[in-house]
């Protein structure tokens, strides 16, 4: 087992890995910017160093400053998290060359998911459904469009090395398509450093549906079944749901093997997630590999009592997965509402600020992912998500029920929340009904408050 690990990320995620560490008896370093020095994370781990300025790329970002706290701590490993460089090829590489074990995937493994081109290119090759499009390099405007006429519109353009919903536009006919290709490049390039582009068929009105994966060292790989995460907006999921209520039990079965199937194409270890998008008929095609823990791991872990986090150490220390696909035995319903510092009825405008009041839900069934407090200043730098309320209930009816009374009891003072709106969700027939899909949140609720 590693002894000691270092965490590049702030947050509730940097929290929830230092939990992890402490019951597997792993010492921690945190990191920590300029604007961070008093974050929760910081006060928990055994060690924190601070590693550059508030601005992202100037500490969190900051590949040879993160590297240097590691080597001067004695750190064995980096976890990485989600976001920042938890899916740059670059950072493990240079983990990989510093002799770092990086909490993740090969590099080579992140930098062929991360091109999403040539990921479906590797899974077309694997019998793998794929969304039809265009793998080849698209060199110019008019390359561009003669491709998109040929896919049929509406298109979808997708930053190459994109993910976390940057990068991407969809079309619906031609006279919006030079515009939104040539946007699409240019927040590729802002967000990812370069402007390459693919196309592909965009499924209208789809549900997306990912699998957990747990890979180990010697070849052996299980899927933790499903998460539902079709409410979403601007491609940012809101609230996700485990397992998905469009699932029926042979569906679920034919996705989890392909799953598994994709994870192997690429010779896959530690924790990863398959996307796929489904229409309306029960046909499914793989979307993405996210190479990384995800944000809304918690509800698969309710529903399956496994330690994805501790998981993910167990396998980068050596040590074999100790439970086959069988004994994963996937029993009751979990949600998740992602708790952001934001108005909804501003746009969703972030608003940091101090939080001068806070009341956290608890009672059974009842988790908070945090690293807020009382007096605690959020930042106007970072992502806007300062919280995640997980419920879980023995069927989907009582997991929305506890859902609804936590937030009903979560109070948090000073700053504007998305508290109400998540409840707004939960209170709609048509979640109630399970009948939604990516569209849910754009058509029935936020244009219809306009």
């Amino acid at each position: 087992m590693l002894k000691k690990l270092l965490i590049a990320n702030r947050g509730e995620i940097a929290v929830r890995i230092i939990r992890a560490c402490r019951e597997l008896g792993i010492n921690t370093v945190a990191i920590y910017s300029e604007a961070d020095r008093y974050a929760l994370h910081t006060q928990m781990a055994d060690e924190a160093i601070c590693v550059g300025g508030p601005s992202s790329k100037d500490s969190y970002l900051n590949m040879a400053n993160i590297l240097s706290a590691c080597v001067l701590t004695q750190c064995e490993g980096i976890h990485p998290g989600f976001g920042f460089l938890s899916e740059n090829p670059k950072f493990a590489k240079m983990c990989k060359e510093c002799n770092i074990k990086f909490i993740g995937p090969d590099y080579e493994v992140i930098e062929l998911m991360g091109d999403k081109a040539r990921a479906r290119e590797i899974m077309k090759k694997s019998n793998i459904p794929v969304v039809p499009g265009y793998e080849g390099e698209i060199n110019s405007y008019t390359d561009a469009l003669e491709i998109a006429n040929n896919i049929g519109f509406p298109v979808m353009i997708k930053a190459a090395a994109g993910g976390g919903g940057k990068g991407i536009r969809i079309v619906r006919d031609t006279s919006e398509f030079k515009y939104n290709y040539e946007a699409a490049k240019l927040e590729s390039k802002s967000c990812f450093g370069e402007d390459k582009v693919y196309i592909e068929k965009y499924i209208e009105k789809p549900r997306h549906i990912e699998f957990q994966i747990l890979a180990d060292e010697f070849g052996n790989i299980v899927h933790l079944g499903e998460r539902e995460c079709s409410l979403q907006r601007n491609n940012q999921k809101v609230l996700e749901e485990a397992p998905s209520s469009f699932l029926d039990d042979k569906l679920r079965n034919e996705m989890g093997k392909v799953a598994i199937r994709a994870a192997k194409a690429v010779n896959y270890k530690n924790a990863g997630t398959i996307e796929f998008l489904v229409d309306k008929n029960g046909e499914f095609y793989f979307m993405e590999m996210n190479t990384r823990i995800q944000v809304e791991h918690p509800i698969t872990e309710m529903i399956t009592n496994i330690d994805i986090v501790k998981e993910q150490l167990k396998i980068a220390s050596g040590i074999k997965l100790e439970f086959t696909q069988e004994d994963i035995n996937i029993s009751g319903h979990a949600i998740e509402c992602r708790i952001n510092a934001e108005d909804p009825k501003n746009n969703f405008r972030p608003c940091p600020g101090v939080i001068s009041e806070l009341y956290v839900p608890s009672g059974l069934g009842v988790r908070v992912d945090s690293a807020i407090f009382c007096g605690y200043e959020i930042p106007p730098y970072y992502d806007s998500m300062i919280g995640k309320l997980i419920t879980y209930g023995d069927n989907r009816e009582n997991a929305i029920i506890k859902m609804k009374r936590a937030l009903a009891e979560f109070a948090i003072g000073g700053v504007t929340t998305n508290i109400d709106f998540q409840y707004e969700i939960l209170e709609h027939k048509d979640f109630i009904n399970g009948d939604y899909n990516t569209s849910f949140i754009e058509e029935k609720l936020v244009n219809n408050n306009a």
